[in-house]
């Protein structure tokens, strides 16, 4: 048997003479079992956050995009596009063009980006789901998909055929423009729908017809800015990559979902950590605590130990007695403390206890890795805090 385990667990779960010790160990533990729940519980909170915040761009971002290394556009053949056909794990793919242009309706303007799309664009990405306004635009038509943020700053609805929306595309070209007008290419567009993602993305794009994209920057009937995917689940995005770059010749940059929305997924992930360091900083001011607790129960068996120590016990095998009541201490109140996180967050995910809006649950998301980080830290800082009460257990002490 191992004599500093049984004699860790006999201390444990014995009841001390000295009821200021059992008060202490009664905090120390409960210290413990809420620090685990609350880190626990708002981690499964960020998580949520994370997943809501995704959840927004996830429904306009393609899976993989690619885009020119060398420019603004390309050209796409259609032997590259047979080529692409036969990639695996490629589910669809859609052609699109991405542009600045100058918006003007009635008296007021604004510069935000055309995006010209084909016909697989709402296959790959599900934009059809966020329209709350008219239908999605038609193939070969000069009709447009326009952000609730521009409808609202122009107060443009949809359907208006007295009051088109005039759409201005720079001209390609180089040297002194000697007559503005001749400098733009002018077309008038029709509204047929609304969309809403969120603030930032309702005032970025407004979804028009490929070719007309095409008509207004003079670009070929193939020449694109930019291809996105639709992957299968569980695509091997590096193997897709490499083939893509083998079919483009390495001139294209290709992108992930994760990559296109590089600041969004740092700023999450930062606040995530933050959040973590914080809470963690909660959980080692608790464990101090269980620091006290055991070092009470090392003056109060002093005279076990000296018992023990003249008996033949190295100062080792001492020490490792309360190192271990400490660490085990530790383990349970950190299982007590996630049962009881993840009943909360069970319970919050199914019964929505928690409302943000009278429509709208405060999100959270039960998930495996937080429960690793929260019991590996939990662990890793009772052994820590039992380590540095085990040492005072010296033979100094003991005389």
């Amino acid at each position: 048997m191992n004599f500093p385990l049984y004699i860790a667990k006999r201390y444990i779960f014995s009841r001390s003479k000295n009821n200021a010790i059992n008060i202490i160990n009664r905090i120390a533990s409960i210290g413990i079992i809420v620090g685990t729940m609350a880190l626990f519980v708002v981690l499964s909170v960020f998580s949520g956050l994370k997943v809501f915040s995704l959840s927004f761009t996830n429904e306009i971002d393609p899976d993989l995009k690619i885009t020119s290394t060398y420019g603004k556009s390309f050209l796409i053949t259609p032997e590259q596009e047979n080529q692409i056909k036969k990639i695996e794990g490629v589910v669809l793919y859609t052609k699109v063009i991405e542009e600045r242009v100058l918006f003007v309706f009635k008296d007021k303007q604004q510069v935000t980006y055309l995006k010209g799309v084909d016909k697989n664009y709402p296959v790959v990405n599900d934009i059809k789901k966020r329209l709350f306004n008219g239908d999605w635009l038609k193939p070969d038509t000069y009709q447009v998909v326009i952000g609730y943020g521009i409808s609202r700053d122009f107060s443009l609805g949809i359907l208006d055929f007295e009051n088109p929306l005039q759409v201005f595309a720079p001209k390609p070209g180089k040297g002194a423009i000697e007559n503005p007008e001749e400098a733009f290419n002018k077309t008038d567009v029709l509204p047929v729908g609304t969309y809403s993602i969120s603030e930032d993305l309702d005032s970025k794009f407004v979804f028009a017809d490929l070719g007309l994209a095409q008509e207004l920057l003079m670009y070929k009937h193939n020449q694109i800015s930019g291809l996105e995917f639709d992957l299968k689940n569980n695509a091997d995005e590096n193997a897709i990559g490499a083939k893509l770059k083998t079919i483009f010749n390495n001139k294209i940059t290709i992108k992930n979902r994760a990559q296109l929305n590089e600041s969004l997924y740092k700023m999450l992930n930062t606040e995530n950590i933050v959040v973590y360091l914080i809470f963690t900083l909660v959980i080692i001011v608790a464990l101090f605590n269980l620091v006290g607790a055991l070092i009470m129960m090392i003056l109060e068996k002093k005279g076990n130990l000296k018992t023990l120590f003249n008996l033949g016990t190295e100062i080792n095998s001492l020490r490792k007695i309360f190192l271990l009541q400490g660490t085990i201490l530790s383990v349970f109140g950190g299982i007590t403390g996630l049962v009881l996180g993840i009943i909360l967050v069970l319970l919050q995910q199914h019964y929505e206890f928690i409302m943000l809006t009278p429509t709208l649950a405060y999100p959270v998301v039960f998930t495996l890795e937080n429960v690793v980080i929260v019991m590996g830290t939990i662990v890793s800082l009772g052994f820590m805090a039992s380590l540095i009460a085990s040492s005072r257990v010296s033979k100094k002490l003991l005389d």
